[in-house]
């Protein structure tokens, strides 16, 4: 059975970091394209990051220079590290796993708030 268990999400102030990571087990890590989407209330889910099995990493535009994705296949996970948070961040954010099929997490709240 394949998982994806999201955690590091919560209520941080603008300029604020945070950490998300997500677990993968049932499916051989290393063989996935992983990605992080976020869908803010009232609006499409989009992509935030991605990261291919071969290293190919992309990023939407609006993220660019503050979130980096990262992915550790001794751990099976990946890792999206945001900085400089912005409003505009509030979202759930979830990660997707891309062989054969598609996977999704469960989802993790990220709120930037004052």
């Amino acid at each position: 059975q394949v998982q994806l268990v999201e955690s590091g999400g919560g209520l941080v102030q603008p300029g604020g970091s945070l950490r998300l990571s997500c677990a993968v087990s049932g499916i051989t890590f290393g063989r996935v394209d992983m990605a992080w989407y976020r869908q803010a209330p009232g609006k499409q889910r989009e992509l935030v990051a991605a990261k291919t099995r071969d290293g190919i990493t992309t990023y939407e535009d609006s993220v660019k220079g503050r979130f980096t994705i990262s992915r550790d296949n001794a751990k099976n996970t990946v890792y999206l590290q945001m900085d400089s948070l912005k409003s505009e961040d509030t979202a759930v954010y979830y990660c997707r796993a891309n062989t054969l099929r598609v996977y999704w997490g469960q989802g993790a709240q990220v709120t930037v708030s004052s």
